[in-house]
């Protein structure tokens, strides 16, 4: 057997760790790849609903500004994160050595965050596009005047986009100071945005809690979304944590603390779904009785009056 047909040997690669990256990614490439490019797409899938029904009721109603505004930051300093770990900047080096495919599937774990962080991204603009500027012709029966009273301002939408903005110039900066100006402390500077993500993350459900609550109505937010992402969260923190290892934690904890309050966020909208369903139920039944020629309290007078006339 020729040696052009056996695997690389460790003194092939500049480094130990491309040679482990070579290696681990060599075992199954195949089986990785599919794996993770999976998750990719689940992820996109599982944002497509909350876009849909933002578009379809032409209007971001029942969605909070902060939780909007903590969502998209989280989502840039998580991306940013795993950007600038030293394991993903080690990863991105090895690219050279250990070939375009494995590259490919080493790197697909950041294809996952970045998937995610431009899902949200859009899901704040679409929340700015249908703000419902003093339009209260898409309240449901659940809400009140005094509701509607409450929401935000078409002011707090716009600061939204402006800090959202303001904060990726900023991590975008910062990062690439730390990494041309500081490489010594670029482990530090992740770590600050993966607490700053994970710290905002759980913020972030937070106000959208407190709003579906006052409301009590889930309005544009999107439950499909919810039931798709919340097993979803876990599963994608465990394939970040197989790659990143223990050192990894301030980029896949932050996902496990999301599923679990976007948990707590799902069980109260299907309370709400299930408490609105059963009023469209009791709502048929009445009016099968009045068709079946059954008076009530709004039965016009004047028609029984002409019946009885008629007798």
């Amino acid at each position: 057997m020729s040696t052009s047909q056996t695997s690389p040997s460790r003194c092939t690669f500049t480094s130990p760790h491309c040679f482990h990256l070579y290696a681990l990614v060599s075992q199954s490439p195949q089986l990785l790849t599919q794996v993770y490019s999976f998750i990719v797409v689940g992820i996109l899938v599982s944002y497509l609903p909350q876009h849909y029904k933002i578009i379809s009721r032409r209007s971001s109603r029942g969605l909070s500004p902060l939780f909007v505004l903590l969502g998209t930051v989280s989502g840039t300093a998580s991306i940013a994160n795993i950007l600038t770990l030293p394991e993903s900047t080690r990863d991105m080096a090895c690219c050279q050595e250990i070939g375009k495919f494995p590259c490919a599937a080493a790197l697909l774990g950041i294809a996952q965050i970045g998937v995610q962080w431009t899902c949200f991204f859009f899901i704040m603009l679409l929340f700015l596009i249908f703000f419902p500027r003093g339009d209260l012709t898409n309240s449901t029966p659940n809400t009140s005047s005094d509701d509607d009273d409450s929401l935000p301002t078409w002011k707090e939408a716009v600061l939204v986009l402006a800090l959202s903005l303001a904060f990726f110039v900023f991590a975008f900066l910062g990062s690439v100071v730390f990494v041309y100006a500081a490489p010594s402390l670029i482990g530090g500077w992740a770590n600050f945005l993966g607490i700053l993500g994970t710290t905002l993350a759980a913020m972030q459900y937070i106000p959208q809690i407190i709003t579906t609550w006052k409301l009590n109505d889930v309005g544009s937010l999107s439950v499909p979304m919810m039931c798709i992402q919340t097993p979803g969260s876990f599963v994608f923190a465990a394939s970040l944590a197989v790659r990143l290892g223990p050192r990894g934690w301030s980029a896949w904890g932050l996902f496990i603390l999301t599923g679990c309050l976007q948990g707590c966020l799902l069980v109260m909208s299907l309370c709400f779904l299930w408490r609105d369903r059963k009023k469209s139920k009791g709502g048929d039944g009445e009016e099968e009785v009045l068709a079946d020629g059954g008076d009530s309290e709004e039965t016009p007078l004047l028609g029984n009056e002409r019946a009885n006339g008629g007798r």
